[in-house]
């Protein structure tokens, strides 16, 4: 089903319709327990002509995103940052801590609970701004992910041409699924999940100015804009009546595009991977031709970019680090750099040596729609040969070429310096995808601890034992019980995860003290995450504060300068859990310079973790850290499997 310019329904009533009840009951069983409890029964109400999935979205229940009590949130964060602080430091921090609650934190609480009611969420739009179209750092390594599909092995050009082609149609199904509001409302207890992210990644792309981007949201386009050796061409998807064009018959149109190049063209994609003021300087030069103007407005509206990518060599070792890699950043300007636009929601990446996956800038959504959309795609593929065979076969207009204008000297320059940085990051940026196969969260499952938590755990061990000092450690937690809400912070450090880290390597605690401090630390890391998930962490709120004081041109209180604040602050762990059943798993840049960044698929018999540190740092390396992760897996299911029964009486 699409919406006609007209505002009128049209349905393809043909055997390749998108079956929105099948569709929903494959996203249900994709869709990872971390996520939600239960899927909400609620009857759907019909769907009245010319009313979109968008307006039945809207009637989700949803709650409002809360203004925590000031106090609650000051004491669990003197909580978070005692094990990170020595008892003399501690003490310090408690007097800060109780002086900016007894005066400038009791003013700024009742700005923003005064701001709290003028809005169904206060945090949204700032925490986008702050996070996202503020930052200045490139979007490439910093901000945007690698989302892999299983790999591929593709036997010649054709078969790497009719699976991107698969993958397209298969992307223009999630979208119809997405536009019929058919995406399963899932419900965390009592609650509903919001569902408004899904709308919000398909023709979406960020916009480079100096100081803030901003974000555009294009919908209702029809084409995707296909990148290969820089050369950039749209290609319709839709024919004349609303209908996806199958899968053979975009491969026809990706074959004449491939045939169509045989040099690699200016890498003009090479910008979008520079810090955003030298982007938005790049992108101001190149505005002042017209031509220049079209082609990136048609780049910008795209659905999403397919970049059909230049074959790469690697090691069969690092095959797994070499994938992450090329959705990270694209191997440098000599590389597939230039084959991207960064700024772009979706980027959907196929190399002919079988390495696929998604490149997603962040600023409009979290992980999860990305997430569940390869997993949907990958699964009809998998079902069904013949996925994509029933699209319309009525092609509206040939392959357009997008031409920017013949480049200035300044031009040349400002390319020239944007390839010599994408060249730098790549070259610091340090790669290591551990795939545990020991075990996975069935064996987790069955010693009655949280899968989730036990990673956390395990990383926290893992990092103490290469470090010898607890990590200030983030891992994001959605609150899509709230409308519009993105995420908070899960402080995984904790006074019972750094007692499981000295149990396990003091050498004199006994299988059982090292098992009671390991579920512990679990047990301790699952509160957390329940308090976060209910919107009751401590970072969004403290962010909330000190937002008041610069919006209203207030003095930043000292305590967002004290040692508590900022060692707690400085995560040299920052992860995230994305859940998938295929062999797939997210990468991205670590947030500190002495820090790491894991991102981790825990499977039934398997943990996948992509590791990632700067290669400037000499304290951190990757492979050391995987190392170490794996022998705190191994050491914990030995305490598991060696602790004392317990008695049944």
């Amino acid at each position: 089903m699409r919406i006609l310019k007209n505002g009128r329904v049209f349905w393809n009533l043909t055997k390749g319709s998108i079956n929105t009840k099948e569709a929903s009951d494959i996203l249900v069983k994709l869709m990872p327990a971390s996520y939600a409890s239960k899927i909400s029964e609620k009857p759907e109400k019909s769907e009245k002509p010319g009313e979109t999935g968008e307006k039945k979205k809207q009637q989700q229940t949803l709650l409002k995103y809360p203004v925590l009590p000031l106090n609650e949130t000051l004491d669990r964060f003197m909580l978070t940052v005692q094990p990170l602080l020595t008892p003399e430091e501690f003490k310090k921090q408690q007097e800060i801590t109780n002086d900016f609650r007894d005066n400038e934190g009791d003013k700024l609480q009742e700005l923003l609970e005064q701001a709290g009611k003028d809005s169904c969420n206060w945090l949204s739009e700032r925490w986008k701004k702050v996070a996202y179209l503020q930052y200045r750092d490139p979007v490439t390594v910093y901000i945007s992910p690698g989302m892999t599909f299983p790999m591929e092995n593709f036997k010649d050009r054709n078969d790497f041409i009719n699976y991107t082609a698969k993958v397209i149609f298969g992307l223009c199904e999630f979208k119809g699924i997405v536009d019929a509001g058919k995406i399963p409302i899932v419900k965390m207890g009592k609650n509903e999940l919001d569902n408004s992210q899904f709308g919000k990644v398909f023709g979406t792309c960020r916009i480079p100015l100096r100081i803030q981007d901003e974000i555009a949201f294009n919908s209702c386009t029809k084409h995707t804009v296909i990148i290969y050796k820089n050369h950039f061409y749209k290609l319709t998807l839709y024919d004349k009546d609303d209908k996806v064009l199958s899968a053979p018959t975009i491969a026809k149109q990706l074959t004449k595009i491939m045939d169509s190049e045989t040099e690699r063209g200016i890498p003009f994609g090479i910008f979008t991977t520079d810090s955003r003021d030298n982007w938005a300087e790049a992108y101001e030069t190149l505005s002042k031709d017209p031509q220049n103007c079209a082609t990136m407005k048609t780049i910008q509206s795209a659905l999403f970019t397919v970049s059909l990518d230049e074959c790469v060599k690697y090691e069969p070792s690092e095959r797994m680090d070499e994938l992450i890699l090329s959705l990270i950043h694209g191997g440098g300007s000599k590389v597939n750099s230039g084959n991207r636009w960064m700024d772009k929601t979706i980027q959907l990446v196929v190399n002919p040596n079988g390495n696929v996956g998604f490149t997603y800038e962040h600023s409009p959504a979290e992980g999860q729609p990305i997430a569940m959309m390869m997993d949907y795609v990958v699964k009809k593929m998998g079902d069904d040969k013949s996925f994509g065979d029933s699209g319309s076969t009525n092609v509206p207009e040939e392959p357009q070429k997008l031409k920017f204008a013949e480049t200035t000297p300044c031009i040349d320059q400002l390319l020239f310096f944007s390839s010599t940085n994408i060249d730098k990051l790549v070259k610091n940026l340090q790669v290591k995808v551990l795939k545990f196969q020991g075990y996975g969260k069935g064996y987790i499952k069955s010693v009655k601890l949280g899968p989730d938590s036990f990673v956390q755990m395990a990383l926290q061990l893992a990092f103490y034992k290469l470090h010898k000092v607890p990590a200030a450690q983030y891992e994001s937690a959605h609150l899509r019980i709230f409308a519009n809400g993105r995420t908070e912070t899960i402080r995984s450090c904790s006074n019972e995860s750094v007692a499981f880290c000295k149990a396990m390597t003091s050498g004199k605690a006994s299988i059982e003290e090292r098992a009671q401090a390991l579920r512990a630390a679990v047990g301790g890391h699952q509160a957390y995450t329940r308090l976060a998930l209910q919107g009751r962490g401590v970072d969004r709120h403290l962010l909330g504060l000190k937002l008041m004081a610069l919006e209203n041109n207030l003095p930043v209180p000292a305590f967002f300068s004290s040692l508590g604040y900022t060692k707690s602050m400085h995560f040299r762990v920052s992860t995230s859990q994305v859940a998938s059943i295929y062999e797939a798993f997210m990468g991205y840049g670590p947030a500190t310079e002495d820090g790491y960044a894991c991102c981790y698929n825990p499977r039934e018999c398997d943990v996948i973790v992509a590791i990632s540190c700067w290669a400037s740092n000499s304290e951190t390396d990757p492979k050391k850290f995987a190392a170490s992760i794996t022998k705190a897996f191994m050491e914990m299911k030995d305490v598991l499997d060696n602790e004392p029964k317990k008695s049944k009486l």
